[in-house]
């Protein structure tokens, strides 16, 4: 049996479905790092099940070869012709297909990353020349009437804050502005986020790519809050959240505030309530598992 038809069906209810299941839930917002790891394994499983299914388009009629080959082969893992006959063009679109999605992702990973380092390349070369270096803040001070602060994260970062903020926020709102851009830059966030707008740029019209672009960007900001909560009471954070809430950041940069800081406000001066050890375990089991389950899909039906 061709596994074509359940690996399109696989994909549509990743595509379609699964982001409607995440938006409803409320766990995303008490655990940001595992729903991040999530959104990003729901993208992998997606594309892995239009490789496979490109694959089986192109042998519809691929039957079951003798031994492990075999198996490899009904699996969708082989990418040549098992056995002694020469490729037939049927053969080479099963691995051409698969390969241009591969690539495709892979580029537009690349082109996310190149255009954004190129960026951040362009800012802080002005950065140096108008900014200050400030070792006691361990940043960039740049002189703005605006309460501003963002990050250049990279090779070589540079966590940027206004004097406008220097002047406006106190000692302990300031370490928890730049407590936050410390995050984005040890979490490597820019990797995050070009891996999922990268997706957005391949498959631009499924909604799982325009909701998982949206809520990694989300969730990545959420994930340095907490970072700063460790250090700093709610209230500190939320104080000095709601002073830069109106900054804008470069491209390539992130920013303490921008279009998700009232969500984030109201976030962490809500009740905080802490995600069930075994629900934080099936999340992260099913985050492991959904990207092979494109495979587990394929390979029963390939030995039927």
């Amino acid at each position: 049996m061709n596994a074509a038809p359940a690996l399109i069906g696989y994909a549509a209810a990743i595509g379609f479905l699964s982001p409607r299941v995440m938006l409803r839930s409320a766990w995303p917002h008490r655990a940001p790092a595992l729903a991040a790891a999530t959104w990003q394994a729901l993208a992998a499983s997606f594309s892995i099940s239009v490789a496979l299914a490109a694959y089986h388009l192109a042998t519809p009629t691929e039957h079951l070869h003798a031994g492990v080959m075999g198996i490899l082969h009904s699996c969708g893992v082989a990418l040549g012709a098992v056995g002694s006959h020469a490729p037939t063009t049927a053969d080479r679109l099963a691995v051409a297909l698969p390969v241009a999605v591969a690539l495709a992702l892979a580029a537009g990973f690349a082109f996310q990353v190149v255009r954004a380092r190129r960026a951040r390349s362009r800012h802080r070369a002005v950065l140096d020349m108008v900014g200050r270096r400030s070792h006691r803040l361990d940043a960039i001070v740049v002189e703005h009437t605006a309460a501003a602060a963002y990050c250049l994260p990279g090779r070589h970062p540079r966590i940027v804050v206004s004097g406008g903020a220097v002047r406006l926020l106190s000692p302990e709102q300031l370490d928890a502005v730049l407590e936050h851009e410390r995050a984005h830059v040890a979490g490597r966030h820019h990797l995050a986020l070009a891996a999922v707008e990268a997706f957005s740029m391949v498959f631009l019209r499924v909604p799982l790519a325009r909701h998982a672009r949206e809520q990694t960007a989300l969730l990545l900001e959420m994930i340095a809050d907490d970072r700063a909560l460790r250090r700093h009471s709610r209230d500190v954070l939320a104080s000095a959240m709601y002073e830069m809430a109106a900054a804008r950041a470069p491209r390539g940069a992130f920013a303490m505030g921008g279009d998700s800081a009232l969500v984030r406000l109201q976030r962490v001066l809500g009740p905080r309530r802490g995600t069930h050890p075994a629900l934080r375990g099936s999340v992260a089991a099913a985050a492991i598992t959904v990207p092979l389950l494109p495979l587990l899909v394929t390979c029963p039906l390939g030995i039927v």
